[in-house]
């Protein structure tokens, strides 16, 4: 019983809502009065530098130059993601990053993202000529187009299953472990007492790791964003 309300509770689909609104509401609030006041100081800089190694350790090498408009997106990205991930390690808190809907509206815009700068930035007929790599011979290119096109829907579909599956993963396991407990008690109380200590200690190893995926994930997204993003604007 335990474990299928637990498991009822890492879904709940209204949980995902209620994460998104309040994350949605707190970073809108908070980081804007962190920026103008410049207080709290420790946060303040901290902000600062994530902006600065977004640009110049994400954007630059990514997209050249020509991306640095783009800073405040991919800050929001990277910000908005980390922020999502984190929540899940709060008491009640709620991971709104492991529901595939919400990563697969990341995604979504991502890919709308690359079609947006490809177009400024090559124009209509020059971002379909993206598809076709320069030097192609006539007769492959039927081959080729079509191949091209669905690896521009595959690279944004991935980005929406690796972030979801990274994050629901170490919940999974979580609830598994604390499953145990409660089987081998089922079995024998005295076995559900011993096996409970090597249970929680595992716990907490995945709950430390778990702190090392949500900073990574959040940087692997904007950084693959980057990527495809700069491939549309410097597709050699």
């Amino acid at each position: 019983m335990i474990l299928e309300m637990l498991t009822h509770h890492l879904v709940n689909p209204y949980a995902d809502k209620v994460a998104l609104i309040v994350i949605s509401v707190f970073l809108c609030v908070a980081l804007p009065l962190i920026v103008r006041f410049k207080k709290p100081k420790l946060v303040f800089t901290a902000v600062e530098g994530l902006v600065v190694f977004i640009r110049d350790g994400v954007i630059v090498p990514c997209m050249g130059e020509e991306g640095v408009f783009l800073t405040p997106y991919f800050c929001t990205l990277f910000i908005f993601i980390l922020v999502a991930n984190a929540a899940g390690m709060l008491p009640w808190g709620k991971t709104a990053t492991g529901n595939i809907s919400v990563t697969g509206g990341l995604a979504l815009t991502t890919f709308l993202l690359i079609i947006v700068v490809g177009v400024m930035k090559q124009g209509p007929r020059g971002f379909v000529k993206t598809f076709v790599p320069s030097g192609t011979p006539a007769w492959i290119v039927p081959l080729i187009f079509p191949l091209e096109v669905l690896g521009f829907f595959t690279k944004t579909f991935a980005l929406c299953i690796r972030l979801f599956a990274n994050m629901i993963a170490g919940h999974t396991i979580i609830i598994s472990l604390i499953g145990m407990i409660f089987i081998f008690g089922g079995i024998n109380k005295y076995l559900g007492f011993g096996i409970a200590v090597p249970v929680v200690l595992m716990n907490l190893f995945i709950n430390v790791l778990e702190v090392l995926v949500i900073f990574i994930q959040a940087y692997v997204f904007t950084m693959l964003t980057a990527i495809f993003t700069g491939a549309v604007i410097e597709p050699e």
